[in-house]
């Protein structure tokens, strides 16, 4: 039986909300913004800075001041009491939380690589939302930005996405054999919380049946 759903999304999608409708049709537990917020607790970070770190790979001077730090071995002895939050500190808190979310069962999780984490569990269902590059600028100025910040962020969050998941996981985004579902959110939030859960409903019919007529490994 499926226990745990990922949503892995562009930006722009509307997974968010989306991913809010399918917890709530379900009764199972969101994590998103609380994923970020364990992930400031567990840090001991601001929530902002926690999310304007996570999916994304360390800026440049970032990278370039941590590699001052392993090359000076005083520097070195003082990074424990800094509490850098950096990219990797967040993928290892990261890992951790969404491994325990997942064990718990009966959860939503969006995004921050969770779909590479839990990719080994036959209890997880892997979603991928995309939209047409206009469907996304209208939802984020529904959402209240300018038409210009939307294009920015539309064009940017991905790729800074994308090159994350390739220094974390070695992968192109979005990783497609990885996903039991790619949907297209144009077709509306309900239509697409439908697709899931019925396409759920429909692998955990099969799988026995699946199971079965799979040949014997030699």
């Amino acid at each position: 039986m499926i226990s745990v759903i990922t949503i892995d999304r562009e930006y722009g999608s509307g997974a968010p909300a989306i991913s809010q409708r399918l917890a709530d049709r379900l009764g199972w537990k969101l994590w998103d913004e609380l994923l970020s917020s364990e992930i400031a607790r567990l840090t001991d970070s601001d929530l902002a800075a926690v999310k304007q770190r996570e999916e994304r790979k360390d800026p440049l001077y970032y990278r370039l001041f941590k590699s001052f730090l392993r090359g000076s071995f005083e520097a070195t002895s003082q990074v424990p009491q800094l509490g850098l939050l950096d990219a990797d500190r967040i993928v290892a808190i990261t890992q951790r939380v969404v491994l325990d979310a997942a064990a718990g069962g009966r959860c939503v999780i969006v995004g921050r690589g969770s779909q590479y984490f839990l990719r080994e569990r036959r209890d997880a269902y892997h979603v991928f939302i995309y939209a047409p590059y206009e469907e996304k600028i209208r939802r984020e100025v529904e959402a209240g930005r300018s038409p210009e910040q939307a294009r920015r962020l539309v064009e940017t969050v991905d790729r800074d996405r994308a090159a994350f998941i390739q220094t974390y996981f070695a992968k192109d985004w979005p990783t497609r054999h990885l996903y039991h579902l790619m949907i297209n959110s144009k077709i509306g939030d309900e239509a697409v919380v439908e697709t899931v859960v019925h396409g759920i409903a429909t692998q955990e019919r099969l799988r026995p049946r699946l199971a079965e007529e799979r040949p014997p490994s030699s």
